[in-house]
């Protein structure tokens, strides 16, 4: 034995491990072949990562063969293995990343796999290919060393509840010298991928840019290379068709969809390096993790350094590919990877360019770039809030939900401005369909002003800033005081509104402060009401009330007394003018104003009984009961 401890070790699986191979082995996939391709892109993994670590050891490479892959197919046996002569795993490794999935995202993925009728490109999004082989092999059997160790460990498992770990056999060592070898006992109804024509289909199709040589070895013959092994964004444009770049993406991105953008351009001057990035047309599960991690691999002379390098800013997390650097050294260190100014420079340049494709996309393919904006338009509006230098390209880059239409840009916005019109109005909620209702809109809606809808939690931190587009100033609906009077009204059922008398402004603002206290900050006239009652709005110099509602949910800042607004026009606020100061019915009107204010906000009352009982005194009041 190879081993000091041969003994076989039985252990459960992690729950979500045993729930997920469930769903894997009762066939919730109506597409397999997503299997052989997890398996080699973990198998090139695990070659990039020796290569790297025999930077700083080359002890660790040895004499032996120059890294590759190796697909072997056993009809007589009926087993498929896929071997690598990577880094490889200890007994503590193989338990850690074969019995465990130390991922948040693991019973996401494994609610979604519930959910979808056909959950194809999952495995991907998530990240537990391994586990996809369970769909095709009623037992697997790993068999792996550590490069620069002598023990060799199996790890065996039927996709059950737990699984078996033990010193391996001679054979198995003899066979192992270094890296993983994984077998695939396959189900009868399988065993199509023991034909060499259907694995080489799939390597073609999923696996045809993996870097490392991907052999296949078949029963009778000599072994064959059936991949190209190239770095595909070392190759020229003129090159490369369409579907390259497509089996590139899914590759790089493990994924299922296609490109929506795709970019490749090679630097040259002070520092080079070739770039292949594409964004994608759907959402990954992972796109609002809080640590916004990138997804972008550094590689350096063709070698993989890493996919944590923050190559681009996190509001372009959603963008995938590679970045090569002929410049870097080999050896580079995490530390270094945060303070190189040369490294900097390249995300400097890159996240430009990808702003300017993206530009470029818009303007001359509005239907890919509509693909981007529906699935990473949220995250692309986080750089309106972080990126000053590129904020008036990332507004120009945004679509709206706006009173007059969907995915509207700035620039049409503009170009519909009411005369006298000399800022562009926002309101910013929870919801599209609350915003359309929102009372604060009237005023706007009189006038015939085209209103930005804005719902997702980002908008009310990019608007939390000053901003501006093409010199107009960006202006809240809910925030500071409104004066709409020189853009004329296009309703003409409002403005005969305004031949109905007023409330008197002092003395109704009087007694609905005395009534409400310190419930709210201050009382004033409204501009923005034309039919409702009474609105609440945020003081100009503070937070919005929807970012300060936002930050109370996390417990974070001060929530400030909010100001009241009336329409003076309004019968229920005339009420209060004629009822007695001090009087029971002052006192419900009042707290009614602010109460209905704050349910149309979304809000509950401060005490949702005391107000139950109001409504239903002043209903009774009002039948003469």
């Amino acid at each position: 034995m190879t081993t000091s401890d041969t003994a076989v070790h039985t252990q459960p699986f992690q729950a979500e491990v045993s729930e997920l191979l469930h769903l894997m082995v009762h066939s919730v996939y109506s597409e397999t072949d997503i299997f052989l391709r997890e398996l080699v892109s973990n198998a090139s993994d695990a070659c990039d990562k020796l290569r790297y670590e025999a930077i700083a050891s080359p002890s660790l490479l040895g004499e032996g063969d120059a890294l590759k892959i190796r697909i072997i197919p056993n009809k007589a046996a009926g087993t498929l293995t896929i071997a690598d002569n990577g880094i490889g795993m200890e007994r503590q490794e193989l338990i850690d990343h074969l019995g465990t999935i130390a991922r948040s995202g693991t019973k996401a993925f494994v609610s979604k796999l519930k959910e979808a009728k056909d959950g194809l490109g999952l495995i991907g999004q998530f990240g537990v290919g391994f586990y996809s082989a369970f769909m095709v092999a009623d037992k697997i059997v790993v068999v792996s060393r550590r490069a620069g160790e002598s023990d060799v460990w199996t790890w065996t498992s039927s996709g059950g509840s737990g699984f078996e770990i033990a010193g391996a056999s001679d054979e198995e060592a003899a066979r192992v010298t270094r890296g993983t070898e994984i077998v695939l006992h396959l189900k009868d109804d399988a065993k199509k991928y023991l034909e060499a024509f259907e694995i080489e289909r799939i390597i073609g199709a999923y696996s045809d840019n993996i870097l490392f040589p991907i052999e296949l070895v078949p029963e009778e013959g000599e072994p064959r290379q059936i991949n190209s092994a190239s770095a595909l964004w070392q190759r020229s444009k003129s090159e490369l068709t369409a579907d390259d770049y497509k089996k590139a993406y899914q590759q790089i991105a493990s994924a299922f969809d296609d490109p929506a953008m795709t970019l490749h351009y090679r630097a040259e001057g002070r520092y080079s390096y070739a770039v292949l990035l594409f964004a994608p047309s759907t959402k990954p599960f992972d796109l609002f993790e809080p640590n916004r991690k990138g997804r972008v691999k550094l590689y350096v002379r063709r070698v993989f350094i890493t996919d944590d390098a923050d190559l681009l800013p996190g509001y372009l997390r959603f963008i995938r590919g590679v970045v090569d650097s002929e410049d870097l050294p080999l050896n580079i260190s995490r530390e270094m990877l945060q303070n190189n100014p040369q490294l900097a420079q390249i995300r400097k340049a890159v996240a430009t360019r990808v702003v300017s494709e993206l530009e470029s996309l818009a303007e001359k393919d509005p239907e890919n770039f509509a693909k981007i904006w529906d699935a990473f338009g949220a995250v692309l509006k986080e750089g309106i809030y972080e990126d000053f230098e590129r904020r008036e390209k990332l507004l120009a880059l945004s679509r709206f939900t706006t009173t007059s239409g969907e995915k509207r840009s700035l620039k049409q916005v503009i170009a519909d401005f009411k005369p006298n019109q000399t800022e562009i109005y926002y309101l910013v909620g929870d919801s599209i369909e609350r915003l359309k209702s929102n009372p604060r809109l009237e005023a706007a809606t009189a006038r015939g002003i085209e209103v930005l809808l804005l719902s997702d939690p980002v908008d009310a931190f990019w608007t939390s800033m000053p901003s501006e587009f093409d010199g107009k100033p960006l202006k809240s609906l809910s925030q500071g005081d409104l004066n709409l009077d020189l853009i004329p009204r296009v309703d003409d059922n409002d403005e005969a509104k305004k031949d109905e008398p007023e409330a008197d402004e002092a003395a109704t603002i009087a007694v609905i402060k005395a009534a409400l206290g310190e419930r709210v900050s201050d009382v004033k006239a409204s501009t923005r009401l034309t039919s409702s009652a009474s609105c609440l709005v945020a003081d100009s110099q503070g937070p919005s009330r929807e970012l300060e509602r936002i930050l109370s949910q996390q417990n974070r800042g001060m929530k400030t007394k909010p100001i009241l607004e009336i329409n003076l026009r309004h019968p229920m606020v005339g009420a209060i003018t004629k009822a007695q100061a001090g009087s029971k019915a002052v006192d419900d009107l009042s707290l009614l104003l602010l109460e209905q204010a704050q349910i149309l906000d979304g809000e509950l009352p401060e005490d949702p009984a005391a107000f139950a009982a109001r409504l239903n005194r002043l209903v009774l009041q009002g039948l003469g009961a």
